[in-house]
């Protein structure tokens, strides 16, 4: 049985880290390559590079970035943010990336998941699903860094995502997002009892019990946070201790 795992994320925009609420509102916090290696150093379980601004602008990562970024972990690194074709895997991967992430290609193309994973490994696809409830109920999948909404039950395109061979599904809740208020713990919850590959749950940590819940109530398998972090409002280290202190197996940090 997997460890639950505490997991960063770097949103970067023009090769700095940026943070918003409900992804707006973006304002620089920092240089990745310093964030990454300071929360690695906290005990940080993997590292998450997202270039939010890539897609929109019609563009590949900043592969250099991810370079520098990369070669100052041991922890695993997820890249994602203009991954707009199978092509594009093999790059991030020599860049230095264990796994990358994507959402919009996938969209316009599922066949990356599985074409990605029949080359790679599934372990090495990620699924990014942004969501976003409507009046109804349902949770609508969100592309473009959440700025293009689609027809797309997030809960049915998630299912979808793993069939197709994604091995992990990185999950966002635009409505949490910033807010640190807690995970949309019914969302992911929802997600999880669905599919056979892990989840990670997004948006909304404010502190150490709302990784909790994401773990307990959720039955996540990895909790993503980051402007707390990013702010100073505590360490990774300071959440593990008061997980372990709940009962919540983490890897433990020296």
């Amino acid at each position: 049985m997997l460890k639950p795992r505490v997991v960063v994320c770097l949103d970067v925009k023009d090769g700095r880290v940026v943070k918003g609420t409900n992804f707006e509102g973006l304002r620089d916090v920092g240089d990745p390559v310093e964030l990454a290696a300071r929360y690695e150093a906290e005990g940080a379980d993997e590292v998450v590079f997202l270039d939010i601004s890539a897609t929109r602008e019609g563009r590949g990562t900043l592969l250099d970035t991810v370079r520098r970024t990369a070669e100052v972990l041991f922890v695993p690194l997820t890249v994602g943010g203009g991954v707009r074709s199978v092509d594009d895997i093999g790059p991030l991967l020599r860049a230095g990336a264990d796994k990358i992430s994507t959402n919009s290609a996938a969209v316009r193309d599922p066949s990356i998941l599985t074409d990605g994973a029949e080359r790679y490994g599934s372990q090495c696809i990620v699924a990014s699903i942004d969501a976003a409830r409507e009046e109804d109920g349902i949770w609508r999948h969100y592309t473009h860094g959440g700025k293009t909404r689609t027809e797309l039950d997030a809960v049915e395109w998630a299912v979808r995502c793993a069939e197709l061979g994604a091995g992990e599904i990185l999950l966002t809740s635009i409505d949490c997002d910033g807010v640190r208020t807690g995970y949309d713990l019914e969302l992911t919850r929802a997600i999880v009892d669905r599919v056979h590959v892990p989840v990670v749950a997004s948006g909304g940590a404010g502190d150490a019990s709302h990784l909790r819940d994401a773990f307990t109530e959720g039955h996540a398998s990895a909790a993503l946070l980051a402007g707390i972090l990013h702010d100073g409002l505590t360490t990774v280290g300071e959440l593990k201790t008061a997980l372990r202190g709940w009962g919540v197996d983490v890897r433990w940090t020296n």
